[in-house]
């Protein structure tokens, strides 16, 4: 039977000479791999180009509830992006934020929620002209509140550390070392208290966001059980200095 899903390309593989796997977070069905025919050959129905990290699809595709590879009919980007392929910080913060999501998003059912916030996000990305440098940080801090692990900000006010354990701000030093201090604690908190619209008002200094994005991947690694080593982020900080 055919169905109509979006989805957010994850991961491409390479199946054959001229066949890949596509890893697609979709809208309808959760993660689900699909075998793509043909996609290497010149005049191909359905072009590899459009199978990039993170690439926006309306699909038609087969599905089987017991599958391990389904198929797909008809595949097209929508949108198409307009800046992200030609613009170097933001084809390098898709890379990073591309290989976060493949660890962290591991839902094999539909979550409608969570994929709204990813396919919103990365069409917000696509057309931001400011605070661009922000952006991965306050989106891997508001995935976390799809992920289950959105940090607390009751005891907020006044706080002198974040406790990256417990996922809460506190007074008192914990008796631990995965912690934040200030003044990135301050910062940690305009971030959370921050939107999409308002990130280019955010002044964070290139040394205080490489220490605030090694804390989130610190975070990660608490909360997402195998979440192990990100890599992308040293060439995306590379970018952004």
């Amino acid at each position: 039977m055919l169905h109509k899903t979006r989805g957010i390309v994850f991961k491409t593989t390479s199946y054959s000479e001229s066949s890949v796997v596509v890893q697609v977070f979709t809208e309808k069905f959760g993660i689900q791999s699909y075998l793509i025919n043909g996609v290497k050959k010149p005049k191909a129905k359905i072009s590899i180009n459009i199978l990039q990290p993170l690439h926006l699809l309306d699909m038609v595709v087969y599905h089987k509830a017991s599958g391990n590879i389904q198929r797909a009919a008809e595949v097209r980007q929508t949108p198409v992006f307009l800046t992200i392929p030609y613009d170097i910080v933001k084809s390098s913060l898709v890379m990073f934020l591309n290989e976060v999501l493949y660890r962290s998003v591991r839902q094999e059912t539909a979550d409608e929620i969570l994929f709204e916030f990813l396919f919103h996000a990365i069409e917000i990305l696509d057309r931001m002209e400011a605070g661009v440098s922000n952006f991965h940080l306050y989106f891997l801090l508001r995935l976390t509140r799809f992920l289950g692990f959105y940090p607390d900000l009751s005891n907020a006010a006044g706080a002198s550390y974040f406790d990256l354990s417990n996922g809460d701000f506190t007074k008192q030093i914990p008796p631990h070392t995965y912690i934040i201090e200030q003044p990135q604690t301050d910062i940690w908190l305009k971030i959370l208290q921050s939107n999409f619209d308002n990130l280019h008002s955010l002044q964070i200094t290139t040394p205080d966001r490489r220490i605030l994005l090694s804390k989130i991947l610190d975070y990660y690694r608490l909360h997402i059980e195998s979440f192990g080593p990100i890599k992308s982020h040293v060439v995306l900080e590379e970018v952004l200095s």
